[in-house]
């Protein structure tokens, strides 16, 4: 049987523009994230994907509604333990290689690695065994996304939260990527919601999840969808 991991219920959140006064970026939002779910989040930008998912994963907080982990825990066990996030720009440490960049969640989780043996299977699931020592200086935009995403798997989370993770990627780097974070949760119960306009990878998700102008609809599953 399904967990719920997250639910959100009459989610809003404002923003204030100097000029523009207060923005609404997202309006009465109730979603539910189970586990298991393959979740594409689309819809064009501007749309508040991105400021939905941080709400979703705790980063931001709502001006109106609520959202619970009821799977997840408290507040303070979301991250790294729990989630595992992934932004538009790989955001790595850049005083850390590949390997300790993936490493990270762990050391902050209380899990000190003694040796290096589950970043580097996760580096080279994804391609990268031969810049695991690299800076993130030296690595293509894809190959650092490529390490933020083997960080976010490294502590086995029960949910990822993937905001444009494709977007540095060709498309055949892209369906690559794709195949080897979908391989690596084959047969878990880990969730995984992204936001995408790749209609490929949305394409691949169970269920679609749209975004327009801070509404959502989360009403469609793959079968669905035509």
């Amino acid at each position: 049987m399904s967990e719920t991991l997250v639910v959100s219920k009459g989610l809003g959140r404002d923003f204030r523009d100097g000029n523009a006064g207060l923005v609404r970026v997202l309006s009465d939002v109730d979603c539910e994230i189970v586990s298991g779910a393959r979740i594409a989040l689309v819809g064009p930008s501007g749309s508040g994907k991105s400021t939905l998912l941080h709400i979703l994963g705790g980063l931001d907080k709502p001006t109106a509604g609520t959202v619970e982990w009821p799977g997840l825990g408290s507040f303070e066990e979301l991250r790294p333990r729990h989630i595992g996030f992934v932004f538009q720009t790989p955001s790595l440490f850049p005083a850390l290689t590949a390997v300790q960049n993936v490493e990270l969640p762990l050391i902050l989780g209380g899990k000190v690695p003694t040796d290096n043996a589950t970043a580097m299977s996760l580096l080279d699931a994804f391609g990268l065994a031969e810049v695991a020592d690299k800076l993130p200086e030296e690595l293509s935009g894809g190959q650092a996304q490529r390490v933020a995403m083997a960080r976010a798997l490294v502590i086995g989370p029960k949910l990822i939260l993937a905001d444009e993770p494709t977007g540095q990627l060709d498309s055949v780097t892209a369906q690559l990527f794709f195949d080897v974070l979908l391989k690596g949760l084959e047969g878990t119960d880990v969730a995984l919601v992204i936001a995408t306009h790749d209609e490929a990878v949305a394409a691949r998700m169970a269920t679609r999840w749209t975004m327009d102008h801070g509404r959502l609809d989360s009403g469609r599953r793959r079968n669905e969808a035509a």
